[in-house]
């Protein structure tokens, strides 16, 4: 390439061809007097000088290999599949890996459907020595609360909590359940010709 056909960074002092340098319509010759690397180098620097002068954090550029990306909320760097799809970002990839935006739907979930963080989640499990409070066997892993009230009641297994919700949550119920485990089973009481009452 003749030296009429290149440029000089007077930045870097390096001479390169006109496809380093990024278009100016106001230069005579239509290109930018710095090369596209300077230019960048300068607007991170002065990106990252207003960041500190806010007192913001500047992340910090990580080099990542090609086909991979790095989740700046767990820090590590993970191939395109582990991110789910997102149309409207830069790259087309979601802002966290599919392992992080797990971790966040179960906690937004939780205070959400629930109003607890999930360190109060685990100090309930802690205070139950992370066992059901019906079976006394099973872990302790689901929330269960109160449908009318809303209110938080313990931490069930997915055996006890499922069986509570299939008798309604009623007390009543409950105990008839029980008396029938133990081999007396709640009859209803014939008051008149076709008329019955259940016991009390």
């Amino acid at each position: 390439m003749a030296d009429a056909e290149l440029k000089r960074c007077p930045k870097c002092s390096r001479t390169l061809p006109p496809s380093s340098f990024a278009a100016d319509r106001n230069r005579q010759d239509g290109l930018q007097a710095h090369c596209r690397e300077c230019v960048a180098e300068y607007s991170a620097a002065h990106y990252r000088r207003r960041r500190e002068a806010l007192g913001k954090t500047v992340r910090e550029k990580v080099d990542v290999p090609d086909g991979h990306k790095l989740c700046r909320t767990c820090g590590e760097i993970k191939p395109h599949s582990e991110w789910h799809r997102n149309a409207t970002a830069s790259d087309g990839l979601s802002t966290r890996c599919k392992t992080c935006r797990a971790v966040q739907g179960r906690a937004d979930h939780l205070k959400r459907q629930y109003g607890l963080t999930e360190a109060e989640r685990d100090e309930l499990i802690a205070q139950q020595k992370g066992l059901c409070v019906i079976c006394l066997a099973a872990p302790a892993v689901h929330v269960d609360h109160c449908h009318e009230t809303g209110k938080v009641r313990g931490v069930l297994c997915f055996n006890c909590n499922s069986g509570i919700g299939k008798l309604g949550d009623d007390p009543d119920k409950t105990r008839r359940a029980t008396a029938y485990l133990e081999g007396n089973p709640w009859k209803p009481i014939l008051v008149a010709p076709g008329v019955y009452r259940l016991p009390s």
